[in-house]
Parts: C-alpha cells; structure tokens; sequence
C-alpha cells in the first residue's frame, strides 16, 4: 500500500520547519563557538610570535582533521538513537550510547598516537626547526584530551538525536568564554609563570576539554528528561551486533567528513606556488566558505534527528515532511546569506585585509562562493537525510566522486590548464562538485523516499 501525504501538508510542512529551526539554532551557536576557539587561538599567537602562529596554524589544522573524520564515526549513534526513539524502544537507548562510548574509546588509540607521532604528516611541509618543535609540542598536549574530545562528541550527537541541543549550546559557549582568558594568561605568562606561547593554548584547550565534557557527563545523569532512559544504570559491556551496525554507519560518515573537509583544505596546498598574495586571499574566502557552511550543517543535523525518528515510527508522511522542511529552510538561509555575501563582497574583504593585493585575489573568488550556497544547502540536507534512514555507503562514494574527483581533480586541470585559470579554478571546479553533489545525493534520496512507499 502506498502512503500518501494528506491535504494538510502545508500547515504541517510549516510546523515541522519550526520544529527543526528550534532545534537547529542552538546546534549553529554551539559550532561557531566550536569555530571561535581557533579564532581566539590565532589572534592571541598573532601578537605573540610568528614561529607560535604558524605552530598553531599547522598542529590546529591535524588537529580539526582528526577530530572531524573520528567525529564523523560517532555521528553514527544519531540516526541509531533516533530510530530507536521514533519506534519506542527507549529501553535500548542506554545500550546504543554506551556502546557508541566505547568506539570513541577505540578511536582515540590511533589517533593519539597520531597526535604524538605525527612525523608522517609533518613530512608532508617544510617548515623551520622551530617551528616543528613547537608543532610537536602543541599536539602532545592536546592529544592527552582527544579522547575526552570524541567522548563529548558523542554525547553531542546523542542530544541532538533526542532534540536536546540547546544545553550543549551553553555549554560551547561557556567553554569558549573560559578559553579567552585562560590562554591569553597562560600564553602572556600572567599566571604566575613564564610565557608558554603556543604550548600555553595547548594547555588551555586540554583543560576545557576536560571542562566540556565533565559538564556534558553531569547533564546526561541529571538530566529530568533524560532520566526516564537510564543512561547510566547499569554499564553495558561491548556488544558486537551493535557495534557492527554503528562501524557499518559510522566508517563511511567518518570517511564523508575527511573527504569533504580535505577537499578544501588541500587546495591552499595546491596552490601554494601562486604566491603568498593568492595563498592569502584565499584563505580569506576559505574561511568565509567554513562560516556559511555551519547554516546548512546545524540544519541537516537537525532534519537527521527528525527522518530518523519519523523513520523509526514508519511514519512515511513524517519522513518525507522533514526533508521538504530541512530543505526549505536550508536552501532559503542560504541563498539569503548568498546573497548578502556577493552585496557585501567588498566591505567584508577589506575587514579582512588592508594589503590591497589580496582583496582583489578574495573578491574575485567570492563569487564562487556565493554562486553554490544553493547547491551546498542541498547536497548537505540530503546527505545527512540519507543519514537518518541509515543510508552512508552510497552517499561516501559520492562525496569522494564529487570532491576529490570533480572538486580536487577537476581543480587542478582547470587551475593549471589551458587556459590556466589559477585558484579560480579550484573554486570553479568546487562549484561543480558541490552541484553535481546536489544532484547526486538529491536523486538518491528521492529513490529511497518513493522506495519506502511501497
């Protein structure tokens, strides 16, 4: 029998665009303070020294890399939550979270001694002596709280699942307000002892790590609308069946990640014969890209929590509402934010910059950017749509079609062809990439939707 979507669906497509507005702007605050620590990072080590700036620079980038294709396994436990929520197996949610605990705990082998060890990566630049010893010196620190990093990561996509994301929220913000002064202290040597520079924001980050998740761990057990799950009732030991169906999610959204954040991060490799002026100017747009993306994100993360649960239930009509109102809201945010970034291109580059060199590089790519917000919006809530029915595997082989053939490869014949085109050729190409993403993922989620009709 075929379900059919009921004359109501504009006032309930309405509704249900308020329910995941409500639920995704705590998740947007809760990024960009994510976001804000770097930035605290940079402009402190900025009037520090400049071997302390490029440490930062280049162990925050391995740093983000690994946090984000590990997260990116963990995310795995908010489709599993919120089907077992949507079906009202709540008696298994303990179960589900705990066993997503012991993954990040898997996790953070490897990628400590990543962090630790990380001569395979740094083998990649050529940089000063100084500046590795202090790259080194940064990384050994955070890598001592990586593994309460993706612990806290869990807990965040276990909220989100259940709605709850405006604690975490707070918590972001908090966290950020307390690294300000903190590293600034630790950095100036106005603690008590000597400057620690680069290595004093190491020390900063690992302690509101440990701050973030202590807070996170205290709401799970006190929470009042948590309680009624248990969480931590009784500890569940590992549990393969589970196990293997958070891998089986997990692996290819933790690869997803990787592939989609490299596809962008590489290109300032890329180009790095351009010059200083074209590494600059694009490193402006690049950062732009990163803050217009966290709109489409908050919103996917939070379409995937309301497809899951409505997946869970087999309500169909409820699934197919929360992608049309995911996708409503994301592409209307974004083409009003793309918008206002190609009206207000010039005014924002010169807050950037004064060398007017790079303004001219960073105008000129703008464009690029603002053109595909729309598609980028798309290809985001599907993606993550498609999360929420539990569907990674095909998606991953899209995203490493899209952004390391078309963005990455495409890129560079078109940046370096004939006729060259230079760096715009990596954003044009990366226009492509996230166009044909759009269609790809977009096409495969309208498969799986008519699919689940039958």
């Amino acid at each position: 029998m075929t379900a059919s979507v009921p004359a109501s669906t504009a006032p309930r497509l309405g509704e249900e665009i308020r329910h995941i507005a409500r639920h995704a702007w705590p998740i947007l605050v809760a990024q960009l303070a994510s976001m804000g620590l770097m930035l605290i990072d940079t402009a402190l080590l900025g009037h520090y020294g400049a071997a302390d700036l490029a440490a930062v620079a280049i162990g925050g980038g391995i740093y983000i890399a690994v946090i984000m294709a590990c997260a990116g396994v963990l995310q795995a436990v908010a489709p599993v939550v919120a089907h077992l929520h949507g079906a009202g197996r709540h008696g298994e949610i303990a179960a589900a979270l705990q066993q997503a605990f012991w993954v990040a705990l898997v996790l953070a082998v490897p990628a400590c001694l990543l962090m630790r060890f990380p001569d395979p990566l740094l083998a990649m630049a050529t940089m000063e002596p100084a500046v590795e010893a202090k790259t080194r010196a940064y990384l050994d620190l955070l890598a001592w709280g990586l593994p309460l990093v993706l612990l806290y990561r869990t807990l965040f996509a276990f909220a989100n699942a259940l709605g709850h994301s405006r604690p975490f929220m707070l918590i972001s913000l908090a966290t950020t307000a307390l690294h300000l002064p903190l590293s600034w202290c630790l950095i100036q040597g106005r603690w008590g002892g000597p400057p620690l520079g680069v290595e004093g924001t190491g020390w900063s980050t690992l302690i509101i790590v440990g701050v973030g998740f202590l807070c996170g761990f205290a709401y799970l057990r006190r929470s009042a609308a948590l309680a009624p799950l248990a969480l931590l009732g009784r500890w569940h030991r590992p549990q393969w069946a589970r196990l293997r169906e958070l891998l089986r999610l997990g692996l290819p959204m933790g690869f997803s990640n990787l592939v989609e954040i490299s596809a962008f991060t590489l290109i300032a490799l890329f180009i790095a014969r351009e010059g200083a002026t074209v590494v600059a100017g694009h490193r402006i747009v690049a950062n732009l890209a990163a803050l217009l993306y966290m709109l489409p994100l908050a919103v996917a993360i939070a379409t995937l929590a309301r497809v899951g649960r409505a997946a869970g239930a087999r309500d169909q009509a409820g699934m197919e509402r929360a992608v049309g109102a995911g996708m409503v809201l994301a592409t209307g945010l974004s083409l009003l934010f793309g918008g206002l970034l190609w009206w207000g291109a010039g005014p924002l580059v010169g807050a950037a910059t004064g060398d007017g060199r790079v303004a001219a590089v960073a105008v000129g790519l703008v464009g690029y950017l603002a053109a595909y917000q729309l598609f980028d919006a798309i290809q985001t809530v599907a993606g993550f749509s498609l999360r929420g029915c539990k569907i990674t595997f095909l998606p991953m082989l899209i995203h490493t079609l899209c952004f390391w053939g078309v963005g990455l490869g495409g890129g560079w014949w078109l940046a370096y062809g004939s006729p060259a085109m230079g760096v715009a050729g990596y954003w044009a190409a990366s226009a492509a990439s996230l166009v044909l993403a759009a269609v790809l993922l977009g096409g495969l989620l309208w498969r799986v939707l008519a699919a689940t009709r039958e």
